[in-house]
């Protein structure tokens, strides 16, 4: 285990340039931040939820190898022409406040939902939106949430 509190990145990778440059912005504001983070890669965002289920669940049963202080989801949605995209949107955003609702949990939302490659280009761009370093940043605030209800060690 280690003595540094840890993010856990979780990251869809279908689209997975708009994921590293999610990514690369996260880790700007961890580091920054004195945090380490590991990264845990899934197919695409409707795996999300279930990853950071199965890594409480691992924190629960103490065997993870690290008791992780936040959590940030990243993936990214573009509209298509069918349906599909209004469903992969709704149900891994509604399973993730679940999952931070129902545990307590700091994470930071980054699953960009756009109209096109564009969009998501632009918004995940470090130089750009930077979407990523704002999720990271979302994450960290709500750990000093989570420290001032006295729900992790000061």
């Amino acid at each position: 285990m280690t003595d540094h509190p840890s993010i856990l990145i979780v990251e869809a990778r279908f689209y997975s340039d708009i994921a590293d440059q999610l990514v690369a912005g996260a880790m700007s504001a961890l580091d920054s931040a004195g945090f380490e983070h590991e990264r845990l890669k899934v197919p695409g965002v409707f795996e999300l939820p279930a990853a950071i289920c199965m890594a409480l669940r691992s924190m629960e049963f103490h065997s993870s190898s690290n008791p992780y202080a936040g959590f940030i989801a990243f993936g990214c949605v573009i509209r298509g022409e069918t349906d599909h995209y209004d469903h992969v949107c709704r149900e891994s955003s509604r399973a993730l406040m679940d999952l931070a609702t129902k545990n307590a949990i700091a994470l930071g939302f980054g699953i960009l939902t756009c109209e096109d490659r564009a969009q998501a280009e632009s918004r995940a761009a470090v130089d750009g939106k930077n979407k990523g370093g704002e999720a990271a940043e979302a994450c960290l605030r709500m750990i000093e949430v989570k420290r001032h209800f006295r729900l992790i060690e000061r």
